[in-house]
Formats: structure tokens, C-alpha cells, sequence
């Protein structure tokens, strides 16, 4: 089975250059759009998608923005605005009034005068109500999006496979979680250069089993390179001329959120090891217990 020339798996045939990698090690894909305009931009998906950090910043951030936005309104109004008894100077005090104001905690010891201070004031405290209500919804919306946690093996292996050779490569559950149903998937991708532009070619590797039930321990998912394999007969060098890359997906059912989640993951031709195998990454304690060692998921033995 060689790649076939008019499949195109949704990363385009049409190759300008030598890609990086098609799939980042986190999962994303390696495309960057341009000409994006701020009306395409959509801060709920971007805070939903972002990491912890980014996350908080943000919020922290627009915390204190607003805050400093309505202190400056507030001077603005005048020296009536709020009782100078505090200790503070005037942009300090009209500052903790906006927190004041913005999360409804409303002291007693700072107060507005006349109607616009009045008015900002009740402006405020509408924005701090639907502001914190959004928030608490994007917090509950990181925590409850199911996910998955899975780990791959740092390389993939070319080892021997009930008398020919396989190409594998070795996944676990990090979380605590029960996957059911999983499937994988290789797409084994190529490049090919001649006179013309260079064209990516894409074959769908069969695997000894794309299915399994479960994954409370670790999977080796592997491709036997018999001679249906568009591997068989290449090298490590042959790889790298192709500037192959095998690009996984991975889904599972999540028995915690009855959903199904996916995870992304790729091996370029330097990633791949040829003539080893897989140490065993689980042991069976005094108990009776299996354990697996997350840490000893990429352990190697060398034929």
C-alpha cells in the first residue's frame, strides 16, 4: 500500500516549503492565520482555550483596568466625590471606591456625592455584576470541559513483530479518570519533491488493533510494516529525505463527563528509533496491585 497521491486528510497536498511539523507536541495544529480582524477575535473561546496563567492574567488585568478607568471618571466628577478621611490621596481613594462599588462590598466609609457620581457609580456596579457573573461562568466552563490527559511516548520504536517489524508507539492515561473505547489512528505523512511544487502525500496506516476497551494501564499501538506497508523497505534515511511525519489521533469515550474527548500528537522521522523496544512500565506490588510508572512510559531497550 503506498500513500495515496488524492487524499488530503484537512492539512492540504500543497507543500511551499519544509514544514516544522504538522501537530505541535501540545496538540495544536501548526497553522497561523493572518489577516485576522478584531471583529474575528472571540475573547470567550480564547479564554476558554487558554492556559492558567493567561487565564488569570487576563482577568486580573481587566480587574484592575476597569477599576483605574472608573477612578479617573470619578476625579473627573469633582472634589465632592468621596470623604478624603481615609489616609489615602485622592486617586487612591477613588480607586478603592471603584473596588468598592465594582464588587458590591460597599464599606460605608467612602460614598458619592451629587447625581454623576451617583450615576457612574450605579454604571459600575452593573458591570461588576454582569462582569462577575461572566467570569464565574468561564471558570465553571474550564472546569467542567471534558479533556483528555494522555501521555505519549516520547519516540516511536521500529521492533521486531511476530517475524517481520512494526512501528509503535506508546500511550497512558495521566488522569485518574476511566477512558472506554478508545481508538487510534496514523496517518503516515510524506513529502514529495520534483520538478513541480512539492506535494504532501497521506496513507492511513493499519494497525494490529485500533481499538481497545479500556486504558487503565499503558498502549502500544502498533502498525506491522508486512508488505501492505507503505513502510516497508524504508530507512531511517528514506524517512528523512520524505521529511515523513506520523501524525496520531487518539479518542475516547470519558466515563466521568459521558463524553468523548480527542488528543493530537505527531513523530517526525528523527523521533523514531529503529531496532528497540518497550521496557515495561507497569509492575505488580506485594498487594497484588498493578502500578503504573508514568515516568518509565518512554523507557527503551536497545536490540
Amino acid at each position: 500500500m503506498q500513500p495515496r497521491q488524492d487524499f488530503d486528510p484537512g492539512l492540504t497536498q500543497q507543500a511551499t516549503g519544509e514544514l516544522r511539523r504538522a501537530i505541535n507536541p501540545d496538540g495544536s495544529f501548526n497553522v497561523y492565520k493572518s489577516g485576522l480582524r478584531w471583529r474575528d477575535f472571540n475573547l470567550y473561546l480564547y479564554l476558554i482555550e487558554a492556559t492558567w496563567p493567561k487565564f488569570w492574567l487576563v482577568i486580573v488585568v481587566g480587574f484592575l483596568l476597569i477599576n483605574a478607568v472608573f477612578a479617573a471618571l470619578y476625579l473627573v466628577t469633582g472634589t465632592e466625590l468621596v470623604s478624603t478621611d481615609t489616609g489615602l490621596n485622592r486617586y487612591s481613594t477613588a480607586f478603592f471606591f471603584s473596588v468598592h462599588t465594582l464588587t458590591t462590598v460597599g464599606y460605608g466609609d467612602i460614598y458619592p456625592k451629587n447625581f454623576l457620581p451617583n450615576l457612574l457609580s450605579a454604571i459600575e456596579a452593573m458591570i461588576g455584576l454582569l462582569g462577575f457573573a461572566l467570569a464565574t461562568g468561564l471558570f465553571f466552563g474550564r472546569f467542567s470541559k471534558p479533556s483528555a490527559r494522555i501521555k505519549f511516548s516520547d519516540n516511536m520504536v521500529v521492533a521486531p513483530y511476530k517475524g517481520i517489524t512494526s512501528l509503535q508507539f506508546r500511550i497512558a492515561n495521566k488522569r485518574k479518570n476511566i477512558l472506554m473505547e478508545l481508538e487510534a489512528r496514523i496517518l503516515f505523512m510524506t513529502v514529495r519533491r520534483g520538478d513541480g511544487p512539492p506535494i504532501r502525500d497521506y496513507a492511513d496506516l493499519e494497525l494490529e488493533r485500533r481499538n481497545v476497551y479500556f486504558l487503565p494501564l499503558s498502549w502500544t499501538v502498533v502498525h506491522p510494516i508486512d508488505a501492505n506497508s507503505p513502510l516497508l523497505g524504508l530507512t531511517a534515511e528514506d524517512l528523512a529525505k520524505k521529511e515523513a511525519e506520523f501524525l496520531i489521533l487518539i479518542r475516547a469515550f470519558d466515563d466521568t463527563f459521558s463524553q468523548t474527548v480527542h488528543a493530537r500528537f505527531s513523530y517526525r522521522h528523527d523521533e523514531v528509533i529503529w531496532n528497540a523496544k518497550y521496557d515495561s512500565a507497569f509492575f505488580v506490588n506485594q498487594r497484588g496491585d498493578l502500578v503504573l510508572e508514568l515516568d518509565r512510559l518512554s523507557d527503551l531497550k536497545t536490540l
